[in-house]
């Protein structure tokens, strides 16, 4: 006889982290990326949880690493910015 298949659902917070970490490349840089960190991190613990019912492991994954790299360029990118400018600074301040 048939039994019933037991499917899974994909979780809602992997599927948002996904989205968010896309939207921090794009449109969002900061708050993408930040949304995409936090609720990648929830929807795994979600689905620790509840690992017979939820799917969707690999979404919250691609989100985080998604958002954590845009941090990571941010950063980056803001020091490059600083020391930049600040040794221009320091070499008109001692031009002059």
């Amino acid at each position: 006889m048939n039994t019933p298949v037991a499917y899974r659902q994909t979780s809602a917070m992997a599927i948002i982290s996904l989205v968010a970490g896309l939207l921090g490349w794009s449109l969002l840089p900061v708050i993408g990326s930040v949304v995409a960190i936090v609720t990648g991190h929830l929807a795994r613990a979600e689905i620790r949880r509840r690992p017979e019912a939820l799917d969707g492991d690999g979404l919250a994954i691609a989100g985080l690493v998604l958002g954590y790299l845009m941090v990571a360029m941010a950063i980056i990118g803001l020091l490059f910015v600083f020391l930049f400018f600040g040794g221009l600074l320091a070499f008109i301040a001692a031009a002059s």
